[in-house]
């Protein structure tokens, strides 16, 4: 025995112990399945069940040929390596660009434009077409709304997260649609997502009811 041949024994010998002497196609797809069971590889189903379906196909023709229980080891050791390798960059960069998106200002410090102009700026960029400013611009017309009715505190760099909030807090009625419109605002101006005509026809609603709503009474 080589030298080579023996270091390439004392590699596979802890993966064959760890697998039957003669596996068969239903127990190869049962270790896969279980392996990709496991929390770490579910952040991306559509994939792994692609992976999944390629993989099992391999071991179609087992049954007709002979495969030694070694080089099957190392075969599924390489492939479940390459899927943790894949399941990191899916929940791990990917995932870490999604968190570190930047908080949306809905109006800045210098924007002081009324909640009438804001409203009339939604609109004429509604009849233009542009539904992703007319969204944007309709928003901020409810939240500026709200700080000329001193329903709101005027904080210029207020989140749409954060106005939904503090908004939410004194119209409880609306808490969920505000929350709703705070997540199409930060969609379309930072997560670059598109808007449509029943975006800002949901968002012309919503600030007709605020307009229309009497706040509930600030707690102490």
């Amino acid at each position: 025995m080589t030298p080579a041949t023996g270091a390439v024994g004392l590699l596979t010998a802890p993966l064959a112990a760890a697998v039957p002497v003669d596996p068969d196609r239903p127990t190869a797809r049962r270790w896969l399945l279980e392996e990709l069971s496991r929390p770490e590889y579910s952040t991306d189903q559509t994939l792994l069940s692609r992976f999944v379906e390629w993989f099992t196909g391999l071991f179609e023709g087992l049954e007709a040929v002979a495969v030694s229980p070694g080089r099957l080891a190392v075969v599924v050791a390489l492939v479940l390596g390459l899927v943790v390798a894949v399941a990191w960059w899916v929940a791990g960069p990917a995932r870490l660009r999604r968190r570190t998106r930047p908080a949306s200002a809905v109006v800045h410090g210098d924007d002081v434009r009324t909640a009438a102009q804001l409203t009339a700026a939604a609109d004429d960029a509604a009849a233009r077409g542009d539904w992703s400013l007319a969204v944007l611009e309709r928003f901020r017309a409810t939240v500026r709304g709200l700080e000329e009715r001193a329903v709101l505190d005027e904080r210029p760099g207020r989140t749409a997260r954060e106005a939904a909030d503090d908004a939410a807090a004194r119209l409880p009625d609306l808490a969920r649609d505000l929350h709703d419109a705070a997540t199409v605002f930060d969609d379309v101006c930072y997560g670059h997502l598109p808007a449509g005509p029943a975006d800002d026809a949901t968002l012309r609603d919503l600030e007709h009811r605020v307009s229309a709503a009497r706040p509930a009474v600030a707690a102490p």
